[in-house]
């Protein structure tokens, strides 16, 4: 059986797609409400066409619906009101006027109408408008006011076409359940918090040297420990950056020399930071998305190698580094084992235990806000007047890991987000992935990774023949946010999906059905273009 093409919505930006607005403009207020003269061309250009976003539904790359936004003054209802703001009942700091609404007859009572007001709302809230007003056909004005919307001044146009004008607020949108769709993440990273974390926000501040805050800080340390296995955690007030920074801190006052494993963009920072701190190493870099070996690291093995630094999930191409390989080769050759385990944490299961050193974040697969760190370590460690006291860990160590300021708020939500039962959440973030991964794979969508040599959190997929940019966006014009921003992502035109955040199965299904269905359309549109060429 023929699988049945989705509908599609997104922003009009080809010229195939506004020839099919002028005509659908055309049949709609020409033909069907009599508010312009006919022409024999049977195409009407809007007369704020310029200025006009339109937001348009697709069906097997026909145009079956649209709407038009804009926010430049005058509006069209400024010419016959004069000034809105006499007639608005609120006040507004940013006003936006939304027109042209059109669908298909035939489409009329299906979810083109729905899939177009959700993806108005959408583009409403992210561009940070906080009121909308629009001219309500008087045939359609029980349907605006299900919709939110309020009326304002008296009718406008003529007999056969008479408009309300009407408006909506920032505030009416975000209580309207049915259209309003709430963003998807697909990040990395920061992730949407539970309902539990956002609770533990609105305690009462703590100061750092009271009793309280020292026994808040233990039970985050205990349970981080728990967690990973590990004997010690110190809780740093910021970001990975500074967790790294204090293990290459702590590295230095070795004095010995080590290996720096890279086969993406959070290796080659390794590597920076090696170099911004002085170390003695060596590196052994693969390509992007290589697998390491241990037949690798005893070629670059040396005698005078005393500790290996490597990053557990790879963020920038979704490669899992086996650290069960990794350390075994440590603990064989007597190596100290260093450890970047930020964006596993939380999304695998992890065993420190062994390790020398190893840092994570509070804002990723834990769950918790972003702003706290942690270094893990199994021993104890002292304090140096060689560091930045900001940087050194014995400092942490020996202050119970409150040396200086630090926040309540994100220890007491990073609490209640480790209270998680995390064998579910693994469960979890696999199956979402490995659903991801068929679904994708079954579509002859490019995988940098094998399912086996992929890591369950992240998935990434080489865009060919496209923007990944251009897909990105229209994803996130419709509330799905995946990871492609970054500028080692858009260099190769990668789009990453994490399954790490508050994400149902059907969400995954339906992200994924749009995803394909919008790369299949812009390659369609771009075939087209080059061959109209």
């Amino acid at each position: 059986m023929k699988k049945q093409s989705p509908y599609l919505f997104k922003l009009a930006n080809s010229p195939h797609e506004f020839e099919q607005i002028h005509q659908l403009n055309y049949e709609t207020f020409v033909e069907e409400i009599p508010q312009h003269e006919k022409k024999e061309e049977r195409a009407l250009v809007d007369s704020f066409h310029q200025q006009n976003t339109y937001l348009i539904a697709l069906k097997d790359q026909t145009l079956i619906g649209m709407v038009a936004i804009h926010d430049n003054r005058p509006f069209s209802l400024d010419k016959k009101l004069g000034s809105v703001e006499r007639y608005l009942p609120v006040h507004s700091s940013k006003i936006c006027e939304i027109r042209l609404l059109s669908i298909r007859k035939e489409y009329r009572k299906t979810k083109v109408f729905i899939g177009l007001m959700r993806m108005l709302y959408q583009y409403f809230i992210q561009h940070g408008y906080t009121l909308a007003i629009i001219s309500g056909t008087t045939r359609e004005l029980k349907l605006y006011k299900h919709m939110g919307f309020l009326p304002f001044a008296h009718l406008v146009g003529q007999k056969g076409a008479f408009y309300q004008p009407m408006y909506i607020t920032k505030e009416i949108i975000n209580q309207s359940k049915n259209l309003y769709h709430h963003q998807v993440s697909f990040l990395p990273g920061p992730v949407e918090i539970n309902h539990e974390v956002k609770s533990a926000l609105l305690q009462d501040v703590i100061p750092h040297r009271d009793q309280k805050c020292y026994e808040l800080m233990k039970s985050v340390q205990n349970k981080l420990c728990s967690l990973t296995s590990s004997t010690y955690a110190q809780v740093l007030l910021g970001t990975g950056t500074l967790a790294n920074d204090c293990i290459a801190a702590q590295l230095s006052l070795l004095g010995e020399k080590g290996l720096i494993l890279s086969n993406g963009e959070f290796g080659e920072r390794l590597i920076s930071r090696a170099d911004r701190f002085k170390l003695s190493y060596s590196s052994l870099r693969k390509k992007w998305g290589g697998i390491f070996y241990e037949d690798d690291l005893l070629e670059v093995l040396e005698e005078d190698i005393k500790w290996i630094w490597y990053v557990h999930l790879e963020t920038s191409t979704g490669v899992l580094n086996s650290m069960d390989m990794i350390s075994s080769f440590c603990q064989k050759y007597g190596l100290k084992e260093i450890v970047d385990s930020i964006s596993s944490i939380g999304a695998l299961p992890l065993q420190l235990k062994n390790v020398y050193l190893a840092s994570g974040v509070s804002g990723k697969a834990l769950g918790s806000l972003a702003g706290l760190s942690f270094v893990f370590h199994n021993y104890p460690i002292q304090p140096s007047l060689q560091l930045p006291p900001y940087l050194d860990l014995g400092e942490y160590f020996k202050k119970r890991s409150i040396p200086y300021t630090h926040s309540s708020y994100l220890l007491s939500a990073l609490d209640a987000a480790l209270s998680v039962e995390f064998r579910e959440r693994y469960i979890q973030i696999k199956n979402l992935y490995s659903n991801a991964y068929k679904k994708l794979n079954e579509e002859g969508f490019s995988i940098l990774t094998d399912s086996k040599n992929g890591a369950f959190p992240i998935l990434t997929v080489c865009i060919e023949d496209l923007s990944s940019r251009m897909l990105g966006d229209l994803l996130k014009g419709q509330g799905y946010i995946l990871h492609y921003e970054s500028d080692y992502l858009l260099e190769r035109n990668w789009i990453q999906i994490a399954t790490i955040g508050q994400i149902t199965l059907d969400e995954m299904n339906k992200m994924i059905d749009l995803f394909t269905a919008l790369y299949h359309y812009l390659k369609s549109e771009r075939a087209d273009s080059i061959m109209g060429s």
